[in-house]
C-alpha cells in the first residue's frame, strides 16, 4: 500500500444538488461531445483546500487542524449559480457551476482551513478563493473550433431551479487516480456546530 494519499477539503454536495448538475451536464452534452470528459455527478465537490499527496502520518494533524477550523462556524446555506469556465469562455479549459448563498460563511471557513494549516507546512493559496463545482473539462485534443462552440453553449445553458443546500460538514477526501477516472472517499468529515438559539 503506498505510503502517501492523494487529499483534499472539501464540502460535498447532497443527493438533491447533485441531481441539478446531472441535469444541468445533460443541457451542456446534446451533441455527445468527445471533446469533453464529464465529471460523474457523484464525484462533484466544492473543493475548498488541495492538498496534494501527504504522508499517512501527516492525516491525524490534518483532522485535528479540521476539526479546530469547523468549530467556530455554523451550518449555512449555499445554492447552485450561474454557469461559467476557466480561463474563459471563448477558449474554455474547465466548465463550472458558481456557487451561491451564504459567501460570506464559506469564506471565512476556508481562510479558517488555511489558517490551521499553515503550521503543518502547507501554504496559503496564492488565488483568490472562487467557490465553484467542475462539471467538465476539455481534453487536450479540443480544436479551437470546438472550444468556442462548447464556450458559447455554456454561455447560452441557464441553471434551473437552482437547488439549495445546507453546508454542515467538512470532509478530508482522498483521491485515487485511475484510467477511468478519480476515485474518491472521505477519510474524515467534521460537522460544523449548530448555532445555539438566542434567548
Amino acid at each position: 500500500m503506498s505510503e502517501e494519499i492523494r487529499a483534499f477539503i472539501a464540502i460535498e454536495m447532497p443527493d438533491e444538488v447533485r441531481a441539478g448538475l446531472s441535469s444541468l451536464q445533460r443541457k451542456l452534452r446534446p451533441g455527445q461531445h468527445p471533446y469533453v470528459k464529464w465529471v460523474h455527478p457523484e464525484g462533484i465537490h466544492l473543493t475548498l483546500k488541495f492538498l496534494g499527496n501527504i504522508r499517512r502520518d501527516q492525516v491525524s494533524p490534518i483532522e485535528e487542524a479540521l476539526s479546530q477550523a469547523s468549530t467556530g462556524v455554523s451550518p449555512f446555506q449555499l445554492q447552485l449559480g450561474g454557469l461559467g469556465a476557466f480561463p474563459n469562455l471563448a477558449r474554455p479549459r474547465v466548465i463550472w457551476v458558481a456557487m451561491t448563498g451564504d459567501l460570506e460563511q464559506l469564506a471565512t471557513l476556508q481562510r479558517g482551513i488555511e489558517q490551521c494549516l499553515i503550521p503543518l507546512g502547507f501554504a496559503r493559496e496564492s488565488r483568490p478563493f472562487a467557490p465553484h463545482l467542475t462539471l467538465g473539462r476539455l481534453r487536450e485534443r479540443a480544436s479551437p473550433e470546438e472550444r468556442r462552440r462548447i464556450g458559447e453553449l455554456v454561455k447560452a445553458t441557464q441553471s434551473e431551479d437552482a437547488a439549495t443546500m445546507e453546508a454542515g460538514a467538512v470532509s478530508l477526501m482522498r483521491s485515487t487516480l485511475t484510467p477511468q477516472g478519480a476515485i474518491y472517499d472521505c477519510i474524515a468529515r467534521f460537522e460544523l456546530p449548530a448555532r445555539l438559539p438566542t434567548p
